[in-house]
């Protein structure tokens, strides 16, 4: 393998500084001899340490928005941009939000302890008086996670009425505070605010059921997206199949589902039926099965990849 100078790092160069193993028979090998024989990471750790690296990727430019959206209801949207912009936040020194952009009362407000009653109409109608990260942070909540949280406004007449323009409005604000935006779209294409969001979004989750109607309405929403001029959003997007409920029957064919996806996408990740997600209040990353959060990992690592682009 050629030599460069990413070869000479830390971890190659001193004596001393190799990772302790966090598992298995590693870790007790390691803690009973005293750290003199480190018999290395595993595979696993390796691996995480791996997803982690991609999921901390710096923000080309600055600013980076991820519109998350789905045309079928019900699929796990908001949870999966709850899930991954904690997963984000978590790993990551920089600021990451999520804005609900839904039409009809969005429940991204939901998943996390609020802090405020303020929305992003409040944000709106104020936004010349933001002048600090101070001033923007009275209009957020924060999670455990460090994700922060705009939320929408209860009323759905009110909310209808949030235009592309004052999703624009809203996004020049943010993107002067925040590395990463994710954006809670609604269900509909033709939604009041949907042009503004696909008009400055920089990566696109598309998120569907691994259903049969799930999936073909997925399909035709990237169909709809090549036709409107968003190919690039479709080639360089990223399709969770969310895996909505528990120990299902369904006789659908995943790994061709997946293959489908994979042929028109940049990458696929399956995120699996999990009890605290399925009680549709705060997300807790802690409370997670192991395997939800590796497939979180996963997420944020193929959407961190896309960082790197300006």
């Amino acid at each position: 393998m050629p030599q460069t100078a990413d070869s000479l790092s830390a971890e190659t160069l001193l004596r001393g500084r190799r990772n302790a193993p966090t598992g298995g028979w590693r870790k007790m090998l390691y803690k009973a001899t005293g750290g003199a024989i480190h018999p290395g990471e595993s595979p696993a750790e390796l691996r995480r340490r791996e997803l982690v690296a991609r999921a901390s990727t710096p923000v080309a430019g600055g600013h980076h928005r991820v519109a998350v959206m789905s045309l079928k209801g019900g699929v796990g949207k908001t949870t999966t941009t709850v899930g991954l912009g904690a997963t984000l936040a978590s790993l990551r020194g920089d600021r990451v939000i999520a804005v609900d952009a839904n039409p009809d009362r969005g429940t991204l407000s939901d998943k996390v302890r609020l802090e405020t009653a303020a929305t992003v109409r409040d944000l709106l109608n104020e936004r010349d008086q933001i002048q600090r990260y101070a001033d923007v942070r009275a209009f957020t909540s924060q999670a455990t996670s460090r994700l922060e949280v705009l939320a929408s406004d209860r009323d759905p007449a009110v909310s209808e009425a949030f235009s592309a323009d004052d999703y624009r409005a809203v996004a020049e604000v943010l993107e002067h505070f925040y590395s990463i935006c994710l954006t809670d779209c609604g269900t509909g294409l033709l939604h009041s605010a949907m042009a503004g969001v696909l008009s400055l979004a920089n990566q696109l989750v598309l998120v569907s059921s691994p259903s049969v109607d799930g999936a073909r309405s997925a399909s035709a929403t990237l169909d709809w997206l090549e036709a409107h001029d968003h190919g690039d959003l479709v080639r360089n997007g990223v399709v969770v199949l969310s895996m909505v409920r528990a120990r299902s029957k369904s006789t659908v064919d995943l790994d061709r589902l997946q293959a489908h996806f994979e042929s028109r996408c940049r990458g696929v990740v399956r995120i699996p039926y999990d009890d605290h997600l399925e009680e549709g209040a705060e997300v807790e990353l802690d409370l997670l099965s192991p395997e939800c959060q590796d497939a979180y990992l996963q997420l944020a690592a193929v959407v961190g990849d896309g960082f790197a682009w300006p």
